[in-house]
């Protein structure tokens, strides 16, 4: 009898949110399969950022052996830009390089992604070319393929980010990594 593969994970991320980039930074080492990586924008989810513990997250950081945290002057972001210019880039295949570019210039650079220009850089950085970027972010396929994402993970039952989908059950929160590796049958 030969068992079905596993689902791959659908790894739901807002470019704001420190949490999910702590867990961005981890997931390919942890998950036994590589996710597809879905950017929503958690406004449009209507989850309303909860309390931030700086010093825990930048206790979870150096567990991590991440850089230093530094934190955007302006916080928090505006992401709105920053995340139709992810889903550009998962349109072109650079969901991952432009996501982890430009978690890394908000939380290790200390830039604000609610400057397109922080955005180009990470564009740059994967491998985007910036004019592509610029005309990409406004298409209305783009603004459609976020809003469809976001109500993926709406039906999907996402009620926090991070948030991991593993076969329709879905883990959100600081144990949303654990549940789906265990769900997936055990981390690398």
């Amino acid at each position: 009898m030969v068992s079905e593969p596993a689902p791959q994970p659908i790894f739901y991320y807002d470019l704001g949110s420190p949490w999910c980039y702590l867990m961005a930074e981890q997931i390919s080492s942890v998950l036994p399969i590589v996710p597809e990586w879905e950017p929503v924008h958690e406004a449009s989810l209507g989850i309303a950022p909860g309390e931030l513990d700086r010093a825990e997250i930048a206790r979870r950081a150096a567990e991590l052996e991440l850089q230093r945290l530094r934190w955007p002057p302006a916080w928090p972001p505006e992401t709105r830009h920053a995340m139709l210019a992810a889903s550009y880039a998962k349109r072109v295949g650079r969901a991952v390089a432009f996501s982890l570019a430009a978690f890394r210039q908000e939380f290790a650079g200390g830039r604000d992604l609610g400057d397109p220009d922080t955005v180009l850089i990470a564009a740059a950085a994967s491998e985007m070319h910036p004019t592509a970027v610029t005309k990409g972010v406004a298409l209305r396929s783009v603004s459609d393929a976020l809003a469809r994402a976001c109500e993926r993970a709406r039906g999907a039952g996402v009620r926090s980010l991070p948030a991991i989908e593993v076969g329709g059950v879905v883990f959100d929160g600081g144990e949303a990594l654990a549940g789906a590796a265990a769900a997936l049958g055990g981390a690398r």
